[in-house]
C-alpha cells in the first residue's frame, strides 16, 4: 500500500470515528444513537444496550427500549438512568419508555462545546497523520527509494488530503451544530 492510500485510509477512518462519536452528543431530537456507548450487565457481562435490544424512535421526544429478554428490562433501565445523558426511562414492563426532555440553551451550548472538541480532536488526528506520512516518504527519500521530485510531490497530495479532510470534519460538526440548536 502506498503513503498515500495509507494516508487516505487512516484519515477516512478519523472522519467515521468523529461520526460515531458525535451519534452519542444529544441534540433536539431523540436518536437511538443516543444509547449506542451505554452498556448493561447482563448475566455478569457489560454488554451494549444495541444487541441486547432494538431500539426505536416512534416520536421526536421519545424512545422505546424493547429486550429481546424482558427479564432484562431491571438492568437496561439501570444502565440507562446511570448513563450521563440525564434521560429517566420508564419501566413499562415489556418495554422501557424515555422522554427525552427539551434542552434548555445552557444545555444545548455544552453539546455545541463538546461536537466542536470532539471536531478538534479529529483535526489534530488528520494532521497527526499527515506528520506520519509525510516522515515516512522523506525516510524513503533519505534511503534512496524515490527522487525529490517525486517526495515533493507526495507531499503536497499529502496536504491536500489533509485540507479536505479538515474540511469534511468541519462540515460535519456544523451539521451537528445546526442538529443541536434546533428547537
Amino acid at each position: 500500500m502506498s503513503v498515500l492510500d495509507d494516508a487516505k485510509q487512516k484519515m477516512q477512518t478519523t472522519i467515521e470515528h468523529l461520526k460515531t462519536d458525535l451519534k452519542g452528543i444529544r441534540s433536539g431530537r431523540a436518536n437511538p444513537a443516543m444509547l449506542d456507548g451505554i452498556e448493561a450487565e447482563i448475566y455478569g457481562a457489560k454488554v451494549k444496550l444495541k444487541n441486547i435490544a432494538n431500539i426505536s424512535a416512534p416520536e421526536p421526544r421519545a424512545l422505546v427500549v424493547t429486550p429481546f429478554d424482558p427479564s432484562n428490562i431491571p438492568a437496561v433501565s439501570k444502565a440507562i438512568e446511570k448513563s450521563n445523558l440525564g434521560l429517566q426511562p420508564v419501566n413499562d414492563k415489556t418495554l422501557i419508555r424515555i422522554t427525552i426532555p427539551p434542552m434548555d440553551s445552557k444545555l444545548r451550548q455544552e453539546m455545541v462545546k463538546q461536537t466542536k472538541k470532539k471536531g478538534e480532536e479529529s483535526k489534530v488526528n488528520i494532521r497527526n497523520t499527515r506528520r506520519d506520512c509525510n516522515e515516512l516518504i522523506k525516510k524513503q527519500k533519505a534511503a534512496g527509494d524515490i527522487p525529490e521530485d517525486l517526495m515533493k510531490k507526495q507531499e503536497k497530495q499529502i496536504q491536500e488530503l489533509t485540507d479536505k479532510f479538515c474540511k469534511e470534519i468541519e462540515d460535519v460538526v456544523v451539521q451537528k451544530e445546526k442538529d443541536i440548536l434546533e428547537v
